[in-house]
């Protein structure tokens, strides 16, 4: 136990020929202990359904929703578990497919209360499958846990875009990740691992169940800008990466163009992480602005619902209003948007060079406009016909 222990708190992520001796002896005996034998699935009524996503950030796992939907999809009656990080379970949190969501927390690893939590997700019940997904990394902390899980049958990379999988070892099955070619969503890419065992999903569209109480958390969320709501607009102005930030003067101006739209409501979403493009916003627009801040995904998720357009940076929560039937402008710096924008017929995203300021306000308010002319336009036709 305290061999694994310390494997898991070291962060071990591969490279295991760079790593010190002692670690090289714990992967050596990992090894010997938890090899597994390479073999073909052969289960068609798989029971239960493990899916380790722990090493990711927040829009990887949004992004592993058709996933979810494809694994349901063939196998109705399994149930599917899902551990996920501190970092990335809300934005799955009331996903639909998902049976039950356990969090790992690694600073938690010394609560023995914890630990045991941890010990019956992973051997408490058997699991038919296990299903290692990976995108832009490899964790050997994920692999070891599928290793460690009570299983008949894991299944991960061999490579990930040509680099080896040090904990390759851990699996029964192998599949060699390639993102080829570049133009590949993600959620396409993600389904490559379990492809070769019969899972396939076409549809790359992510999913969240919301309540009647998310609903009228948006409904009172509206009632508080004090007026009629004609014209809904979010914006989400912040990213956890600079290059993924279009300027704050940009949005100021684009909003300031939008405010002639008659009966305009507008707000910002964010996080504690956001605070100083907040703070710009609250010192441009006070209280003619809403501010959904630190809220629970479905409760935001439910606000972008009611809303009419969505317009936001490459960021996390570009990810929630892909999971909603809002329309939705998604700024793009460095990232390929046909990897990582959402999809939909009223999904837009605007890049025309790695640097994000090379978009325009005039662009977005363009598109903005349109956007807004073909929505009401068709609201107007439908209200007509009923």
């Amino acid at each position: 136990m305290k061999i694994l222990l310390r494997t898991m708190t070291s962060g071990l992520k591969g490279k295991m020929d760079k790593k010190p001796f002692n670690e090289r002896i714990v992967h050596s005996l990992l090894k010997l202990f938890l090899k597994k034998t390479p073999k073909e699935f052969t289960n068609d009524y798989p029971k239960n359904i493990l899916i380790i996503r722990q090493h990711n950030q927040f829009g990887d796992m949004m992004a592993t929703i058709p996933l979810f939907r494809a694994v349901k999809k063939k196998f109705p009656e399994s149930r599917l578990t899902v551990l996920a990080s501190n970092i990335n379970y809300f934005g799955v949190e009331s996903a639909p497919y998902i049976d039950e969501l356990f969090v790992f927390d690694k600073t938690k690893l010394f609560d023995w209360e914890y630990l045991k939590l941890l010990k019956k997700v992973l051997r408490g019940k058997k699991y038919d499958l296990v299903i290692v997904p990976s995108t832009v990394s490899l964790s050997f902390t994920s692999h070891l846990f599928a290793a460690l899980a009570k299983s008949d049958f894991v299944i991960g990379a061999s490579k990930l875009d040509g680099k080896q999988n040090d904990a390759a070892f851990f699996l029964n099955k192998v599949v060699e990740l390639n993102w080829q070619p570049p133009e590949r969503h993600v959620s396409d890419f993600i389904l490559d691992v379990v492809r070769p065992v019969g899972i396939d999903e076409k549809d790359f569209s992510y999913e969240l169940t919301l309540t009647d109480e998310n609903f009228k958390y948006a409904d009172d969320f509206f009632l508080k800008f004090g007026k009629e709501c004609d014209v809904k607009i979010g914006f989400h102005v912040g990213a956890g990466k600079p290059p993924n930030r279009w300027k704050l003067s940009n949005y100021k101006e684009l909003i300031k163009r939008l405010r002639k739209i008659p009966n305009l409501c507008f707000y910002f979403t964010g996080s504690t992480s956001d605070e100083t493009e907040i703070v710009y916003m609250i010192k441009a627009f006070g209280k003619d602005a809403g501010y959904l801040l630190n809220k629970p995904i479905p409760d935001v998720a439910a606000v972008i619902e009611k809303s009419h357009l969505f317009i936001t940076n490459d960021t996390g929560i570009m990810h929630v209003a892909g999971a909603t039937g809002t329309p939705q402008i998604s700024l793009f710096g460095p990232t390929n948007p046909y990897q990582w924008a959402p999809v939909g017929d009223n999904k837009y995203f605007i890049k025309k060079e790695d640097d994000i300021n090379s978009i325009t306000v005039d662009e977005v308010y363009s598109l903005a406009l349109k956007i807004l002319y073909n929505k009401f336009v068709d609201l107007n036709n439908n209200e007509e016909k009923s």
